[in-house]
Parts: C-alpha cells; sequence; structure tokens
C-alpha cells in the first residue's frame, strides 16, 4: 500500500543511513515526556558539535535542532500506540533533518490528516496566530500549536507519511528539516 503523504513528499525519500539512529522502546520506565526533552536534548548535543567553532552558531543550531526534536519526540510519545519510536536524525546539504516513525491508530490517524489538510490550506502564520486565539479561550483544544510554530517561526520543511488503513493501527513517519547557519567544519 502507498503511503499518503502530505507536506513536501521529496523528503520522505532522504536517507538518513549515515545519520544518528535511536530506539524508545517502552519498558520499566514507561515512556513518557520527560524522555522527549532528554532526548531531544541529547540529539541536540550531539547534531551541533559541528557548529562549536562559533558560540553563535552552535547556540543557534543547538536551539533549534533541540526545539525540532523536542516537538516531533513529544508528539510522538502523546499519541502513539504501545511500541517502539525510531528516530533518525542527520545534518543533511545544510539542513537539519529528523524522522520519527511511531505507531497511531485509526481515530488519531484521521484526526491528524485532517490537521494536516487544514495547515496546507492556509498560511502556517496566520493558523498560529488564530490557534493561539482559540488557545487563549479553550486552552484543551488539541491545537498543533507546535507544529504551526516550526512551520511558522522557524520556516521548517515538513512531511508525514501514513501507511495503513484507518481500522488498523497506522504507522506515522514524520520527516522534518531546517537550515543551519553555514559552517566551515562540514
Amino acid at each position: 500500500m502507498t503511503p499518503t503523504v502530505y507536506g513536501i513528499e521529496s523528503l520522505t525519500d532522504i536517507s538518513l543511513d549515515s545519520g544518528t539512529r535511536l530506539t524508545l522502546t517502552d519498558g520499566p520506565l514507561q515512556l513518557g515526556w520527560k524522555h522527549s526533552g532528554m532526548t531531544a536534548d541529547f540529539i541536540a548535543q550531539v547534531m551541533a558539535l559541528q557548529y562549536s567553532r562559533s558560540k553563535k552558531d552552535y547556540v543557534q543550531a543547538h536551539h533549534d535542532i533541540g526545539y525540532l526534536s523536542n516537538e516531533l519526540i513529544e508528539n510522538a510519545v502523546k499519541f502513539r500506540q504501545p511500541g517502539e519510536i525510531l528516530i533518525e536524525a542527520g545534518i543533511f546539504q545544510g539542513s537539519f533533518l529528523i524522522r520519527v516513525k511511531n505507531t497511531i491508530d485509526g481515530v488519531t490517524s484521521s484526526r491528524f490528516q485532517q490537521l494536516l489538510h487544514r495547515f496546507q490550506s492556509r498560511d502556517p502564520g496566520e493558523l498560529l496566530l488564530e490557534q493561539i486565539e482559540t488557545n487563549a479561550i479553550s486552552p484543551a483544544s488539541g491545537s498543533g500549536l507546535g507544529l504551526l510554530t516550526l512551520l511558522s517561526d522557524y520556516d521548517a520543511k515538513m512531511a508525514w507519511a501514513f501507511e495503513g488503513s484507518d481500522d488498523q493501527p497506522v504507522i506515522l513517519t514524520t520527516t522534518a528539516a531546517v537550515a543551519m547557519p553555514p559552517s566551515s567544519n562540514l
């Protein structure tokens, strides 16, 4: 079955075989949001090292990588079905790329695809402002605010691939890229 893709489809074809690969698994510690932050910080530390010649570039790269990684991992932990979360990350043609793969249920898949369809139909900056206003009125609205922030404020390039049908677990693969500072170390 061909996956249903939203966003920039060409991102799904980029190989991250030479990057870093992590797998988060359930166990006695029970995966939680705290693991998102720790994992994102680890990825940011490793990936930003190549920018360490310039403190400014290092701080910027570490921040952008950490924010993007945390947002995607946090969503994977929050909305997943039991099982592993595969994370791949690397620097590719001047951008940091991260791919997060997890399993979600059919209802979550359907709702998320509706949200992504809405994201593609409008300017992310406008949607972000609207969602901030909506959240001020109704804080528990399940908004996609983090993804809108990535698209609007970080100019992230993103793709979401859904494999499977809504009546079974669906494999969701999220791929995102943000531009990195130019570096003479690369």
